[in-house]
Order: C-alpha cells, then sequence, then structure tokens
C-alpha cells in the first residue's frame, strides 16, 4: 500500500469517526436534555456519544477494545491520573486564590441557594462523564491515529483549536476565553504525547472543572452555586473572565503557561499505547 493511500485510509476513517460522535451526539444530548437541562445533556451526551464512536471504531479497524484508547487501568495509570487533578486543581486554585488572597475578589452569599453534599455530588459526577466523555472524542481514536499519520504538532494542535471553538456557543463565550480554550486543548494534547494514556489528560482536565466550582466560580459560562457562596472579582473582566469564569481572563493564560512547563517536568510515566507508538520510541514504554 502506499504511503498516499494509508494517509487517505487512516484520514476515511477518521470522518467516519466523526460522523458517528456528531450523529451520536445529537441524539443521545436530544434523549437527555429532559433529565437535566442543557448542562447535564452536554455532558452525558458527549460521553455517551464518544465512547460508542470509540468502541466502533476501536472494534471495526483496530480490533481493540474501547480500554485500548488509553483508559487500560493500573498502577501507572493511577499516577498519572492523581498528578493530573492534582495539576488542574492546583492552576484553579491558583487562579482563583491567589486574587483573593490579595483582596481582588471576595465571597459573597449565593441567594436562592442552599449548599448539600447531594447537591455537590451531582455535579461532580456529571463534571467527571463530561471530562472523560471530551478525552475522548478529542484525544481518542481519531486524535490518536492522526498522530502518526500527519504528525504530532499537525494534530495537536488543530485539534486544540477545535476544542476551542467546540465552547463558542456557551454563554458568555468570548475570544480570550476560546482562546484559553483552545489552549486548554493543546495542553492535554500534550499531556497524552507525554502519558500515552488518556488519563493524565483526564486528571488535568476533571481537576480543574470540579475545582472551579467549589471555588464559587463560573465553568465555562455556566453557575454552579454547590457551595452557596459565589467569588465577586474587582478585577477588570479581562483578568477575572466575568460571567463566563476565570477561563475567559489573562489569569487563566498565565496559569496555563506555568502548566505546560509542569507538564514538560513532571515525573510522568509513559504507557504503552495501542494507536500510537512510534517506531523510535517501541522500547521506551512504562518509562518515568
Amino acid at each position: 500500500m502506499s504511503p498516499r493511500r494509508s494517509k487517505l485510509g487512516v484520514l476515511l476513517r477518521v470522518g467516519i469517526f466523526a460522523f458517528i460522535e456528531i450523529i451520536a451526539l445529537s441524539v443521545f444530548s436530544s434523549l437527555m436534555f429532559p433529565l437535566g437541562g442543557y448542562m447535564v445533556s452536554a455532558a452525558l451526551g458527549t460521553f455517551a456519544a464518544a465512547a460508542l464512536a470509540n468502541a466502533i471504531a476501536l472494534r471495526v479497524y483496530e480490533r481493540g477494545r474501547l480500554a485500548d484508547v488509553g483508559l487500560g487501568w493500573g498502577a501507572p495509570s493511577t499516577r498519572n491520573l492523581l498528578l493530573g487533578l492534582a495539576g488542574g486543581a492546583g492552576a484553579a486554585l491558583l487562579v482563583v486564590g491567589v486574587p483573593f488572597l490579595l483582596g481582588w475578589s471576595e465571597f459573597r452569599k449565593a441567594e436562592g441557594w442552599t449548599p448539600s453534599l447531594w447537591s455537590f455530588a451531582f455535579v461532580a459526577v456529571v463534571l467527571a462523564f463530561g471530562a472523560i466523555g471530551e478525552e475522548l472524542l478529542f484525544r481518542g481514536y481519531g486524535f490518536q491515529v492522526l498522530l502518526g499519520t500527519v504528525g504530532e504538532y499537525a494534530t495537536i494542535i488543530p485539534m486544540g483549536v477545535l476544542f476551542g471553538l467546540a465552547h463558542s456557543n456557551n454563554q458568555n463565550a468570548n475570544q480570550l476565553g476560546m482562546l484559553n480554550t483552545a489552549l486548554w486543548g493543546v495542553l492535554f494534547g500534550m499531556a497524552f504525547l507525554r502519558s500515552r494514556d488518556l488519563w493524565l489528560p483526564i486528571g488535568i482536565h476533571y481537576g480543574w472543572n470540579v475545582m472551579l466550582p467549589l471555588l464559587g466560580v463560573n465553568l465555562s459560562g455556566f453557575t454552579m452555586n454547590v457551595t452557596g457562596y459565589s467569588l465577586h472579582s474587582k478585577l477588570p473582566v479581562s483578568w477575572s473572565g466575568g460571567e463566563y469564569g476565570p477561563e475567559a481572563g489573562f489569569l487563566t493564560t498565565g496559569v496555563l503557561a506555568l502548566l505546560f512547563y509542569v507538564l514538560y517536568r513532571a515525573p510522568i510515566v509513559r504507557q504503552k499505547s495501542f494507536l500510537y507508538r512510534p517506531d523510535d520510541e517501541s522500547g521506551n514504554d512504562a518509562e518515568a
């Protein structure tokens, strides 16, 4: 088979994979909307559609299982997941905590909201499905086979841009928010490249997503008053992110730059990837 035909074959598979995702997302989101509104249907619908599309593509094209997309479990997976959670939650603490400690923001009681363990548990579970679903969608089968076909950065950067654009319809979205979200997408792609599993990007993604509501700020335009308190910033919207949340502010841009450095230096375990195994790295699996 010629290299050109091989590349065209991969692109065709990725196109079919994306088509299945789009159709499944439309169906699942519509079915789940009456159960919990936009946020729940978006998170659970994305998870269901991405899991289905990945499972079909892996079975049909690779004779594999869903776990082969980077969800295999073991001690290295636990380590990478915990590192990711620490990185994502730590980034949220920095972007929200530093302005608070400097007196640039303050907590106020959210009117009409009573905190409860049930509401937090519900939000935490929904956000977990959302983070896993988005990683399967944007860093799953299509992303991983493209890495070895068109190249690492030719895959990571465009997929990061698509990740940002996918959030453009969220409430109060703006250009800086989309730029930062695209940078998050690039960071998640780099996280996969370092770990060769999805647990590291899932950990970073979920750590950030679940910590922001706990700190009383909006997440990608969504308000989730799980604690009964909200954080009001005294900074300009370009720094705080305004109603969209910290992701639309320059503080997050700075924290992202720090996260890229931490990702480069962190003691991450590289695992064996079923779909992406460059010839010159075939012997370097499971190394810190």
